[in-house]
């Protein structure tokens, strides 16, 4: 809106400050100087993001501090960092932003009620990268523009320029460094813009149980009787697209925190995974990619404009970015009651867990911990085919307090107002990846149509033997066969090698955790 914005509090000298545009001038900005950028036949915004495609996870670090030291879950998703190292890294990032001749200011909220919410601001160079967050940030009213004022937190996105490999502690040419103290993240050496999405949530993973709030990796819908329910999943498990139901009004797609007062999305607006995207299967999503919306790294005919959604040349992380209100069923505000319905997604790499089953509350804690899904193929960097993993809190990249703190949280939600919780494996039925196939989303549609309806809660089940999981035994519009995984399988013997193998995976990984988890919880556990 304004060129004479001032960032000099921010130790940035240039004068041309782009702050706030609107998306006609972030286009015209895109298309002019940055390689790579066109518009698509749909009217979006395609940018490339460089040689990174996915989020950076092994050169993320926060800064160790004597303020929030005790309070950080520390290891290989938190890694430690001095304070002294991030202010180089930060004086490195301003460097670069002063040599640029305009520079792009966003300023938004992270949180839609008002109780919680925090005004963030980004500094970047790139006009791709401030219609990325323009669009998942809340977007300010004219009026709350002009009182703004300072920032709670400011993201400094210098991802053109490298981390200096000789700097102590870097370990490549990118780093994305958060302090809670300076209340500043710095970001070198990645052009993802994922990244700062990703940064802001981090910084909420931190703040809000610190105020008694849970904040969860999930997507929210509510249903015409104002019941809401809560998917976590990891990226590539289906958050996004299932949250995508037109019967229901869409609260957000991937991050919220849930108060005393219910449930709020964090974010203003929505980041699809593009890959073979079609508007049969995800009209909703498919809809949305119009003027305003970003689309990264896709392959588009250089002819007609239109995207090639089954291109993973670039990557298989194809991604699109676009406001919430994009999406006809969306909820404004983006706000709701308390869940009535918690549903654990899993992408199930193994063909082992059932499509859908029912968890008691210590099942709920122990699944909750465990995280188990499959990585998605470029989801993150160096990820070509999905494995195996377990990632704590389905969201553990994220996740700056021990999971146990999360876990906590959720339980004391849990007990409060009587949710009911799933499991929805919409991964792998008929064997392991590479022979099976993946769920047929139509079929998990249906599951959770049930769930919604609640015609699920006392529904006759059967006991998996090894996993202890409530089957049921009939779900409307799903045929009964795929409900029980073992039926599935042309070898009955190959299936019961794969169950042993991921429940002893399961097993290994919860070691860690064994020693904080009530009796019950450790129970809950498969057994050989």
């Amino acid at each position: 809106m304004s060129e004479q914005f001032s960032l000099a509090k921010h130790g940035v000298t240039v004068e041309h400050v782009n702050r706030n545009s609107i998306p006609a001038a972030l286009y015209e900005k895109g298309l002019v100087g940055e390689r790579g950028t066109a518009i698509t036949s749909t009217g979006a915004l395609v940018a490339l993001s460089g040689a990174k495609t996915g989020r950076s996870p092994k050169d993320k670090r926060i800064v160790e501090h004597t303020d929030s030291v005790g309070n950080i879950w520390w290891g290989p998703v938190n890694i430690k960092m001095t304070d002294h190292i991030f202010l180089t890294n930060r004086e490195r990032a301003i460097d670069y932003l002063n040599t640029r001749e305009s520079l792009y200011v966003v300023d938004g909220y992270a949180g839609w009620d008002p109780n919680y919410r925090l005004k963030v601001r980004i500094i970047c160079a790139r006009a791709y990268h401030a219609l990325f967050m323009r669009n998942m940030l809340i977007r300010p009213t004219a009026d709350e523009l002009k009182t703004f004022g300072d920032p709670d937190f400011t993201i400094y996105n210098a991802g053109q320029f490298p981390a200096n490999r000789y700097t102590g502690g870097m370990t490549s040419t990118t780093s994305v460094a958060a302090s809670f103290e300076h209340k500043e993240m710095v970001i070198l050496g990645t052009e993802y813009a994922g990244e700062m999405k990703k940064g802001v949530f981090t910084v909420m993973n931190y703040l809000m149980p610190l105020q008694g709030v849970m904040s969860m990796h999930c997507s929210a819908t509510e249903g015409e009787d104002g019941a809401t329910s809560v998917l976590f999943g990891l990226s590539g498990t289906g958050k996004t697209t299932l949250s995508a139901d037109p019967k229901r009004k869409l609260i957000g797609d991937d991050e919220h925190c849930w108060s005393d007062h219910g449930i709020f999305n964090i974010e203003g607006g929505c980041y699809a995974k593009a890959i073979n995207l079609t508007e049969e299967n995800e009209p909703d999503i498919f809809r949305a990619i119009r003027f305003g919306s970003v689309l990264e790294n896709v392959v588009y005919d250089a002819q007609t404009r239109e995207v090639d959604y089954t291109n993973v040349s670039i990557t298989d992380n194809t991604r699109c970015s676009y406001p919430i209100e994009f999406i006809p069923s969306a909820k404004i505000p983006c706000v709701g009651g308390h869940p009535n319905q918690v549903i654990f997604l899993t992408c199930d790499a193994f063909g082992v867990l059932p499509p859908v089953s029912r968890l008691t509350r210590e099942q709920a804690m122990y699944h909750f911990i465990s995280g188990y899904t499959a990585k998605v193929a470029g989801t993150e960097v160096g990820v070509k085919e999905p494995e195996a993993t377990f990632s704590a809190c389905f969201g553990q990249p994220f996740m700056v307090w021990h999971p146990t703190k999360y876990a906590e949280l959720l339980a004391k939600k849990l007990a409060q107002h009587d949710a009911h919780v799933w499991l929805v494996n919409t991964g792998w039925s008929g064997g392991a990846y590479g022979a099976g196939a993946r769920m047929k989303l139509k079929y998990t549609r249906a599951i959770l149509d049930a769930i919604h309806s609640g015609e699920l809660n006392d529904a006759e089940t059967t006991t998996d033997p090894i996993f202890g999981l409530a089957i049921p035994k009939i779900v409307k519009g799903v045929p009964s066969e795929i409900l029980i995984p073992k039926n599935t399988w042309a070898d009955k013997a190959a299936y019961d090698a794969m169950a042993r193998k991921l429940s002893t995976l399961f097993n290994e990984n919860f070691k860690k955790y064994a020693d904080q988890a009530s009796e019950g919880v450790r129970a809950a556990a498969p057994k050989l």
